[in-house]
Order: structure tokens, then C-alpha cells, then sequence
């Protein structure tokens, strides 16, 4: 196989690029700062700013399947500059791709991109697979509109939208920042902790890219969370257990809130999200037990 990956020196991105260049494939990545990419990746990269130009049409040309995983960072403080930020550099940002996808001869085969549960906003204890529609709120609209722009490259071009759980990586995201607390033994709940959190591990999130890579059945949405999604405080009580530590401490809606601002719905109301079409796809997850699944992410 023959993929282009933008976004690739993301904590996503390095290990998408290990497993399939551990499979022989021939990958090649778009960068900011490709000398950088290349160090660290040990693949070709081509210069590529996000939110300002089109993409290079040689890393583009005759490729089976585009990747694209780079966006600005929605888990930190909202103001109207973050999302700005956020809302731009996944909109133009996908849209920059697409254009250079109908501007290239051959096309892509595949534009298969990431996506986010804030796609359905908060929906308390409904069970959602991908037939459920967008939510109302300030993220679910700008995942919606980011999701738009990647339905646009379907003329002759696979679109799939990868919308992820909580990733458990020990080396970044939630899972890092929940840690430190809960290894001082104060960690605890979130707010009322019956919110639901979809969770998937890492090495399921990487398998489900390379499926979406190989498998031309998989198209449009598929949500990434294990089969099991938990409530926070299940959540925090399996996490308490893997670092044999209480979990007992609960850490108040409104002090998230202070540490947060908006960005703090997304913490304290969840979804329950459920992985539909990977299942139906054939897809089989690694790690389908949440104990099991921190134990071998934390060692």
C-alpha cells in the first residue's frame, strides 16, 4: 500500500506510521516541518501548512489511501481564539485536502480522516451507534462541519470518518493527564461520574485505521470505542485498580468548570458510544475489557 499521513508526528500518527511501515508500505507524510518528520519517522515527507495552502500534489498522486489526523488540539481551555483555531484547522484544513484530491490525476483511492464523539453532544445513557445524528452543541457543530468537508471528496474518492473514543496512551491525552492525581491516590469520579466515557486502546485505534486502509467496505462513519463503553466513575474505579491506588475522590462539576471553562461539557457529560460498523465490518478488537485494556496500556 502506498499512504500519505498528515499529522503524523501526533501521538496517533507515529504509530499509525510504525504499524504499516513494519508491514512494508510505503508511507509518506505532510509536515510543517518535513526535515523534522523525516528525523523522527524515517519516511519522505512534503512541507505542508494546514489551514493555508492546498496539499502537494505529488504526495497525493496515485496513493491508496490519504490519512489526514492533523488538527488543532481540542482538549485545553476554550476562548474565541482556541476555537477559532480548532474550528479552522479542521474545516479549511480538510478542505485543503479534498481540493488537491479533485485537482490530482490518478486520485487518492481513500481519504480516511479522524473525527471525534463530540460529533453527537452530550446524550446521557442513549445507546449511539453511527445512524444517530449530530448533537447541538458549540463541538458536535464544528465536528459536523469538518465531517462535511470530507463527504465532499466521495466522487471517486472512499470517505471514511474515524470518530474516537478516549484513547488509552499512557504517553498522552486524557489517560496522561488523569494519572498524576490518581497516582497521589486523589483521583477520583468527575463531576456526578454517571457520564459515559467510550474508550478504546490505542492498538484498537491503530487497527481500526489499517482496516479502514484495506478494507474498501468501510466508508462513511465508524465510531472508535471498544464494545463496552463505561461511566466515569466505572472508569476511575478501573483506573484506581490498575495503579493500585483508591479512587474515591471526587472532583466536583464546578472545579472542572474553573479548570476548563466550556471545554468542560465535553468532561462532564460523555456519550455512549458504541462501535456499530467496525463490528459489522468484520473488524475483531484486541482489547474489549476495560481492566485488561489499562493494565497492558500502563505496563
Amino acid at each position: 500500500m502506498r499512504v500519505t499521513i498528515t499529522g503524523a508526528t501526533g501521538r496517533i500518527g507515529r504509530h499509525i506510521v510504525a504499524a504499516l511501515k513494519a508491514r512494508g508500505d510505503e508511507v509518506t507524510v505532510l509536515s510543517r516541518d518535513p526535515d523534522r518528520a523525516t528525523e523522527q519517522l524515517g519516511v519522505e515527507a512534503f512541507a505542508w501548512n494546514i489551514k493555508e495552502d492546498a496539499a502537494p500534489k505529488e504526495a497525493l498522486k496515485g496513493r491508496d489511501a490519504i490519512v489526514h489526523l492533523a488538527g488543532e488540539d481540542v482538549g485545553q481551555r476554550w476562548n474565541d481564539k482556541v476555537k477559532a483555531e480548532i474550528l479552522d484547522s479542521r474545516e479549511r484544513g480538510t478542505r485543503n485536502i479534498v481540493h488537491t484530491i479533485f485537482d490530482t490525476k490518478p486520485r487518492p483511492r481513500a481519504l480516511i480522516c479522524a473525527s471525534a464523539m463530540g460529533y453527537y453532544g452530550a446524550r446521557k445513557d442513549e445507546l449511539i451507534d453511527e445512524s444517530v445524528g449530530p448533537g447541538s452543541d458549540w463541538l458536535a457543530g464544528v465536528v459536523a462541519r469538518w465531517e462535511r468537508q470530507v463527504e465532499t471528496a466521495k466522487i471517486g474518492t472512499r470517505a471514511v470518518m474515524v470518530r474516537t473514543g478516549l484513547v488509552l496512551d499512557a504517553g498522552g491525552g486524557a489517560l496522561e493527564k488523569m494519572l498524576p492525581p490518581f497516582k497521589a491516590g486523589i483521583g477520583g469520579p468527575i463531576g456526578s461520574g454517571k457520564q459515559y466515557m467510550p474508550w478504546i486502546h490505542l492498538d484498537d485505534l491503530v487497527g481500526i485505521y489499517i482496516a479502514a486502509i484495506d478494507n474498501e467496505a468501510f466508508h462513511g462513519p465508524i465510531n472508535a470505542s471498544a464494545p463496552e463503553p463505561v461511566t466515569n466513575k466505572a472508569f476511575a474505579k478501573a483506573l484506581g485498580r490498575a495503579i493500585n491506588r483508591p479512587a474515591v475522590a471526587p472532583v466536583p462539576g464546578f472545579t472542572v468548570k474553573l479548570l476548563y471553562g466550556e471545554m468542560s461539557q465535553v468532561v462532564l457529560t460523555g456519550a455512549r458510544m458504541v462501535p456499530g460498523r467496525a463490528a459489522e465490518l468484520g473488524y475483531t478488537f484486541q482489547h474489549t475489557d476495560l481492566d485488561e485494556a489499562l493494565r497492558d496500556t500502563l505496563g
